[in-house]
Parts: C-alpha cells; structure tokens; sequence
C-alpha cells in the first residue's frame, strides 16, 4: 500500500515521521539528487520502529488495530478466497439487511457456504453496510443459509468482523436478542463442519451468532468481547473516556483467547497489521482455513456435534 494512502494511528506516529521524511528523500532523488544510500538508511530505520511498536502492543492498541479502516473486510476475503460467490438475500420473514453477507461458492474447488458482516470501505458503502452491525433479519439469514448447507452437506465458513449487533428501535422490535439466539443454535446444531475466523472485532453476542464453530480462528491484533470497551467503561465507570483503561483489563486480545481456550488459533499478521499487506494476510487465512477444515474431514455429522459440544463444555470447564 503506497504510504501516501496509508492511514496512521496515534502510536504509529514516529512511523509517520519516518515515512514522510522517506518521501520527500524521494521527491529530491526524482529530481536527480543522489541520495539512495539516505533513502535506504531511513527505510530501514522507519521497517524496524514499525516493528518494534507492533512487537508489544497494549491490547487498546491492538484493539485501534483491529478497528483499522484499511484492514481487509468479508469482501476482499471473499474475493481472495472464492470462486463462484453467489450471494443470498432476505431472511424470508422481513427483509434483506445488508451488514451480515452470505451465499455459496466454491473454496479450493470445494462447495462451501460462507457469511459474515462486512463494514464497507467507502462513506457510501459503510452507510448501505450498517458499518457491519447486523440487524434481526440478518441473522435470520444466517440460519436460512445454514440449514441450507445442513440440508446439502455443505460445510460452513463464517469471517467474523463487527462491532456488535445493531442497537436499534427497530432491530429490539424486530427481535434482535431472539434473532442472535437462534443462529447460535444452529451453528452449534450443525451436522457439517463450520470455521470460524475473526478478522478485525469480534464484538458481543453480534459476534457469537455465527462464531460458535468447531474451529475458531483469530487473527493477531483481533479482539474479541462480549462488550466494546467504550461501553465496558460506561458501564463500570459511567464514563465513555475511559474505554483504554477497560481494553487493557478486558482480556479481549486473540493471546487472551488462545490461552482461556476460547479460540483455536492464532493468525500472524504481516508486520504493521494486516492492513499493510491484506493479500499476504488473506493467503495466510485461505492456509488456516483449509487445514482446519482438513482436521475435520473424517467426522461423521454425529462427530461433527460431539466436536463442537465438547470445545465449548471445556472452555466452561477450564475457567470454572
């Protein structure tokens, strides 16, 4: 990604000093200076202060990461990892809702089903997206095309990136709490695999719906909550000011997971986050999705459930 289109965070700004300085080095070489060695030197310097910030991110940080609007979204996945992606819409009882996207298509040549929100890239697309907070009817999809895999033998891939489930008048009216316990019913019903991935933020109940998987995956700088930090604050302290102080006591990170046994695996992102290579970091989640669809390849759909129950009846059993 060319650094002139790159957004920065906060903490990134000794990067973004180096960057800028890289750039106007180059704006002089165009003119015939000789400065290459100059160049190359501040690259270098710019390459190892990245790294050494991303080396030990705070999980606020981490979670201003996962939140990065360049990060790669359902869509870019999708165009990277299937082939033949035919969206479905409407939940056939109200209507279609644009933030949680699914359909069928083809992984590896395999038959798969795949959903997930998608955040929107541009101020036209976030608005159509609901900035990735699904309403009832979106969920209700979700089940629609479960049990249409189910029905079909098709296994089932959820890329998980949302804030939470939209907060809405409308969505309460509709039944959004109703609407979010059913679809984590049937992926935890399902007779066929499913694989979850969490890309970005894996927020609340929102998440959960389509993330109760055999396999959960999460990549490095993801978070994942039953609650954002900004409301966790609001809650505790009854001050939206305070959300780094809650992200940093939360446990929400993808290394807090991995050791609770909430998640399977983790996913190393290039240096900088996944943001700054999205084609290196979607060719490394294709990698992981397809090896752990592979472990569980031999499963019966009775196995399939077994599998599943017994994952979440240990996280209970490793916390209790």
């Amino acid at each position: 990604m060319p650094d002139q289109m790159r957004s920065y965070l906060d903490f990134e700004k000794p990067v973004a000093e180096l960057d800028s300085k890289v750039d106007e080095l180059r704006a002089l070489a165009a003119s015939g200076t000789d400065i290459a060695e100059e160049i190359g030197r501040i690259e270098d310097k710019a390459a190892q202060a990245l790294a050494d910030l991303y080396l030990n991110l705070t999980p606020w940080q981490k979670t201003l990461v996962a939140r990065h609007p360049q990060r790669p979204h359902f869509s870019d996945f999708i165009k990277g990892l299937i082939t033949e992606f035919t969206p479905l819409a409407g939940d056939r009882k109200f209507g279609e809702d644009e933030a949680l996207v699914g359909g069928f298509g083809r992984f590896r040549g395999e038959a798969i089903c795949v959903m997930g929100q998608e955040k929107g890239d541009s101020t036209d697309s976030r608005i159509k997206h609901n900035f990735g907070m699904a309403r009832p009817e979106g969920y209700r999809k979700a089940v629609r095309l479960m049990e249409m895999a189910e029905r079909f033998g098709i296994p089932v891939l959820s890329i998980v990136d949302s804030a939470g489930a939209y907060p809405g008048i409308g969505a309460e009216e509709r039944g959004q709490a109703e609407a979010i316990a059913r679809s984590t019913d049937a992926c935890l019903s399902l007779g066929v695999p499913n694989v979850a991935i969490i890309t970005g933020e894996g927020m609340s109940g929102g998440a959960i719906a389509i993330t109760t998987a055999n396999k959960v995956l999460m990549l490095e700088h993801a978070i994942y909550s039953v609650i954002s930090p900004e409301a966790a604050s609001s809650i505790l302290w009854r001050d939206g000011t305070k959300a780094q102080e809650a992200a940093n006591n939360m446990k929400i990170t993808a290394q807090d997971m991995l050791r609770f046994g909430v998640i399977d695996s983790i996913l190393k992102e290039p240096v900088g986050g996944a943001h700054r290579d999205p084609a290196a970091m979607i060719a490394t989640t294709g990698e992981a999705i397809d090896k752990a669809f592979d472990e569980l390849r031999n499963l019966d759909a009775d196995g399939i459930r077994k599998q599943r129950r017994q994952k979440f009846l240990d996280i209970g059993r490793k916390l209790g």
